[in-house]
């Protein structure tokens, strides 16, 4: 049924009563079916006889509070960060914009408003903004993704070698909390172990310069334990069984591993294997590292394991997934934005 009081639906109720009078129906019967007065169907009578006198006429909503000349400025300010508006980080929030548009424009908005009007008007969208270390050299980093990368891919070319990004981190009993749904005002409640409980993994994303292919590679650590240098040889070992031929390990600068005794001892034994450091602070050149945000903000975000045991299960299943999974591995490898793409 198409909702009466719509444009659509008066025109169909003008020309049917314009009909039923000229059959010969009474013109105070058919206003009275209707449920109109006799002075509109006398009116809707004159303007049928007029070319697309009867026509729908859609009424225009409201004009916008904000014109399209101030929702250009509103841009301008908000692509300059909060920071230059007097708040403490570039960071916006739908309240913030609300002040400012009452402070620049003199219209006041509900947040939630203003939310409809970024992403309405301006595209904007609410997004989980990346750390950055203060410590990190943006410098060094172009310096390297521009100069550093192209000569380890050359190189890694020259000797026919795999280049290897390789990575550790931690996964806790207690869960990475994200958004979910639920009906408004009630809050729902994730029950957790506040312990803290945990795996650490090691794995490396690897990248044949020849054949373009991405690949991944992981092992997970006995509860409670870190990875610590005697692991990462041990990891090393197994990928030159999994991976013959030369290696080129591209890692941070942890002191777990070119900094390691133990790596270097092993190291002088392996003259086909190279490794390279990442710029100090840099996590995002590494595409290892999308390996484990996939995991904690993506697959593994809100789960409440039981226990160490079930939230290994959920880390096997979802990793051992992810080796086959050639276009997730590229998209990893991609998001580091190295220049080459997969």
């Amino acid at each position: 049924m198409r909702p009466k009081g719509t444009a659509t639906e008066l025109e169909r109720r003008r020309r049917r009563a314009v009909e039923l009078v000229e059959q010969g129906e009474s013109p105070g019967v058919v206003a009275r079916i209707l449920g109109v007065c006799t002075t509109s169907l006398h009116r809707w009578r004159r303007m049928a006889r007029q070319p697309n006198g009867l026509d729908a006429r859609p009424v225009p909503g409201p004009t916008p509070g904000l014109s399209e000349y101030h929702l250009h400025k509103l841009e301008r300010f908000l692509l300059q960060g909060a920071h230059k508006h007097g708040w403490p980080n570039r960071l916006w929030t739908a309240g913030r914009v609300a002040r400012l548009i009452r402070d620049r424009f003199g219209i006041s908005y509900h947040p939630e408003h203003v939310r409809k009007i970024l992403k309405q008007r301006l595209g904007w969208t609410s997004q989980m903004p990346q750390l950055r270390a203060r410590e990190q050299n943006d410098k060094e980093v172009e310096r390297w993704r521009d100069d550093e990368f192209p000569r380890i891919l050359r190189d890694a070319w020259r000797r026919r070698a795999t280049v290897v990004f390789l990575d550790e981190s931690g996964f806790m009993l207690t869960p990475t909390v994200r958004r979910t749904l639920a009906p408004r005002g009630r809050t729902p409640i994730l029950p957790a172990w506040q312990r803290h409980d945990r795996i650490s993994a090691i794995s490396c994303v690897t990248f044949d310069p020849r054949s373009e292919r991405p690949g991944l590679y992981f092992e997970l650590m006995p509860a409670g334990l870190n990875v610590r240098a005697e692991d990462v040889v041990a990891f090393l070992r197994q990928l030159r069984r999994e991976l013959p031929g030369p290696l080129t390990v591209v890692w941070d600068r942890h002191n777990i591993h070119s900094r390691s005794r133990l790596v270097k001892e092993w190291l002088a034994g392996q003259s086909d294997v190279v490794l390279e450091d990442l710029p100090g602070y840099a996590p995002a050149l590494n595409p290892d590292e999308m390996v484990w945000a996939w995991l904690k903000y993506g697959r593994l975000a809100n789960l409440s394991a039981q226990d160490v045991a079930e939230l290994r299960d959920h880390l096997m299943t979802e990793l051992g997934w992810a080796v086959f999974d050639g276009e997730l591995l590229a998209g990893f490898f991609n998001h580091a934005d190295l220049g080459v793409r997969l």
